[in-house]
This record gives structure tokens, C-alpha cells and sequence, in this order.
């Protein structure tokens, strides 16, 4: 395991390195500047602010200044937020976004599983109908579309909930947030757990279980559960990454202070240090969560050999 361990995380370095690169260069290439819609300034003064924010060398000079930055931990100064760095923005937004993601993903893992669980010890019946029904729904509507019908019906019709706002994290703030990044996730995470398990629940361990006399709470618990959550935790390393970096915008649309809204904003203004900071801090997350899920498969699964 400690082997595994150690080459992802050596596989990660040229990862990181070649999404810094993109992005670096494909933000340079976008037509237009960061201080382009700033009122005419004399040369002079232009002159001063480039070589303040050390726009005024060599492209490829300025690339290799800014990985001397990054491995220093230092993403630079905001273009247009004053007096703030990258670091600063990054440190206040992430909180919001990784407490909506980490919610999110629970409310959908506890839901998912269990209502795919029941559905496939249900197989055929009404309940797995309707479990299914429901599924399928949610995969089909994305979030940006489940986020305004939840603000209209909770939010508008009636008027239960506050449709925008964080007020420091309050409950129901983040209620229809979570609810809109989660209904999704728990769609595909139950119709995971019900296939997988209806897979399991037939299989030649599960009859032998049931032979020796074990009791089905433990047969289904112990056995049968472990090793139908396989495919759901291969599904959890992008959807985990995806609910925290993909929740751009759930952010806008309720407007909660996270790390979406920074981007957004970065984007339109041409904040390179901004946009750079937060693609390489969703680069590391993923790959973070990806290593997560791979120790987690090698222990669920006993067969899984790491040679």
C-alpha cells in the first residue's frame, strides 16, 4: 500500500505541472487584458503597473517566475481584488465550498445507499419501482436546473426557505444549496447500490453465507454490502471532486460566498493569479481525492493485489 501511495503521488507531479502550463498559457491567449477596461491611463503610469505586477517581461519569463512562486506556496496578488492575495481568496472561499461539498456528498451517500440498498432487496417490488423512477429523474435534471425548482417551489411558492444568501453557514441558508449539488449524486449513487447489490445478493459467497446459518442482517451487512459499495466508491472520487469544484454554479445561483464566485469573477476580469490559484487548488483536490479512493478500494476489496 505504501508503494501505491508513493507512486501516485510521484505521478502527480508531471500531472500539476502540465495543468499549470494549459492554464497559464491558455489564460494569456484569451483576447484582452486585466487592466483593459481600466479608464486610459497615461504610458507612463500603464508602464508602472506592468512592471509592478511583472507583466511587463518575456511570456515564457513570466511562466517560470510563476512556478518559482508556486513552489513556494505563493499564488500571487489579485488583480482587482486590492490588498488581497490569492492565498487570502482561496483561504475565505474554500471553507464555504468545501462545506457545501462535504454535506452534499453525505446527504447523498446516506440516501443513496440505503434507497439502493432496500430497492434491490426489494427487487421487482413497488418501492424499487418508484426508487428507480425517482433515479432516473434526478440523473436527468442537472443542478442548475434543480437549483431554481427548488428555489421556487421552498423558496418562492412556500416561502420556507431563504433562496439567497450564506448568513455565516446558517442551516437553512444551506439547505437548498446542499439539497440541489446532492439530489443527483444521490440518484447515481442508488442506482449503483442497486445493481451492484442485486449482482451480489445471487452470488455463490452470499448462498454460502446463508447455508452456514448466519442471520440475514449479518449476511446483508457484513458481506453483501462491502462488496457492492465497490462500484459506488469508484463513482465517489469524481463526484466528490466534482460537488466541491463543479458547485460554480450553485454558488452563483444562491449566492454563497465560495471559491466558485471568486472564479467567476477572476475569469471575467482577467484576474490571472485568481483563475490560476484556484484551477491548480481543484487540480490538487482532485488528484487528492482520486489517491483517497484508491486505498479505499484496496481495503473493501481483499482480492485487490498492489504488487
Amino acid at each position: 500500500m505504501f508503494s501505491l501511495l508513493v507512486r501516485r503521488l510521484l505521478s502527480a507531479v508531471p500531472t500539476i505541472l502540465i495543468v499549470i502550463t494549459i492554464a497559464f498559457f491558455m489564460m494569456r491567449a484569451a483576447p484582452g487584458g486585466p487592466f483593459d477596461k481600466e479608464k486610459l491611463l497615461p504610458p507612463e503610469i500603464e508602464a508602472n503597473i506592468l512592471r509592478v505586477y511583472n507583466l511587463d517581461k518575456p511570456l515564457y519569463q513570466q511562466y517560470v517566475d510563476y512556478l518559482k512562486n508556486i513552489l513556494k506556496g505563493d499564488f500571487g496578488p489579485s488583480y482587482k481584488y486590492r490588498d488581497f492575495t490569492v492565498n487570502d481568496l482561496i483561504a475565505s472561499g474554500i471553507r464555504v465550498s468545501f462545506k457545501l461539498g462535504i454535506y452534499a456528498m453525505l446527504v447523498a451517500v446516506t440516501f443513496g445507499v440505503t434507497a439502493g440498498t432496500i430497492a434491490a432487496l426489494k427487487q421487482n417490488s413497488r418501492f424499487d419501482y418508484v426508487v428507480m423512477g425517482m433515479a432516473m429523474t434526478g440523473i436527468a435534471i442537472p443542478n442548475f436546473v434543480m437549483a431554481p425548482l427548488l428555489t421556487l417551489i421552498f423558496g418562492i411558492y412556500l416561502s420556507w426557505l431563504p433562496v439567497a444568501g450564506w448568513n455565516n453557514g446558517a442551516f437553512e441558508n444551506m439547505l437548498l444549496p446542499v439539497l440541489a449539488l446532492a439530489l443527483p449524486r444521490v440518484a447515481y449513487i442508488a442506482r449503483l447500490t442497486r445493481g451492484s447489490m442485486v449482482e451480489i445478493i445471487h452470488s455463490n459467497f452470499i448462498r454460502t453465507a446463508r447455508a452456514k446459518g448466519l442471520r440475514e442482517k449479518i449476511v446483508i451487512v457484513r458481506h453483501a454490502l462491502k462488496a457492492s459499495l465497490l462500484p459506488v466508491v469508484s463513482y465517489l472520487g469524481p463526484a466528490t471532486t466534482y460537488v466541491i469544484t463543479g458547485s460554480v454554479v450553485i454558488e452563483s445561483i444562491f449566492d454563497v460566498p465560495g471559491i466558485g464566485r471568486y472564479f467567476i469573477h477572476g475569469a471575467l476580469n482577467r484576474d490571472y493569479p485568481v483563475v490560476m490559484g484556484v484551477v491548480i487548488f481543484f487540480c490538487i483536490i482532485i488528484v487528492t481525492v482520486n489517491l483517497i479512493v484508491d486505498l479505499i478500494y484496496g481495503f473493501l476489496d481483499p482480492k485487490m493485489k498492489v504488487e
